[in-house]
């Protein structure tokens, strides 16, 4: 895992998303994962792949992304802010708005609909059908909490303890991770 600074590059302030995307491809690997909002990978990977590598991304937040380069991309993660601004909304119409603070789940009955779920994941041409599957047993795993993706013994990126053997983060600890976590390449701060 590179860490690039931020959610979009920055020239000069953060590593540069397509030469960070170059560099996996060209040192081997052949599914790069980008967790930034705009489709270097998948556009890095599409030059790949019309060169004869055999290649695959999964970009990230945007749900037509895999219009860059639909023939490698194996789906898309999003956000969906429409039912959040909608309650602010309304509650301003109402006369009742004041400020708050939520935290936003997916609808773990649906994470595509648009009307409840904050989060969504749309699959990609690339993903084949028992990978599909198993993305679907992930997402049910996710919901029945039978799998917890922070789940210790994890450490900081400089040693220090995170959680505990068997200890499992609450969203809230992993929102507010302090540093980077052991593994992941790329400045805490």
């Amino acid at each position: 895992m590179t860490w690039i600074g931020f959610w979009f590059n920055i020239p000069g302030q953060t590593l540069d998303p397509t030469k960070v995307a170059d560099d996996f491809y060209n040192n081997g690997y052949d599914v790069v994962l980008s967790g930034i909002d705009t489709t270097e990978a998948l556009v890095e990977g599409g030059k790949m792949a019309q060169a004869g590598k055999k290649v695959w991304t999964i970009p990230y937040d945007y749900e037509d992304a895999c219009k860059e380069a639909e023939a490698i991309c194996l789906g898309v993660p999003y956000f969906n802010w429409g039912p959040s601004y909608l309650k602010a909304v309304q509650m301003a119409a109402d006369g009742k708005w004041a400020q708050y603070w939520d935290w936003n789940a997916p609808d773990w009955a649906n994470i595509n609909n648009a009307d409840t779920s904050a989060v969504g994941f749309i699959k990609g041409q690339a993903l084949s059908a028992d990978a599909a599957a198993n993305v679907d047993k992930f997402i049910k795993g996710l919901a029945d909490g039978s799998i917890a993706l922070f789940k210790g013994p994890l450490n900081f990126q400089d040693g220090s303890a995170f959680l505990k053997d068997g200890e499992a983060a609450t969203d809230l600890q992993v929102w507010y991770l302090s540093q980077l976590l052991q593994g992941m390449e790329g400045p805490s701060k």
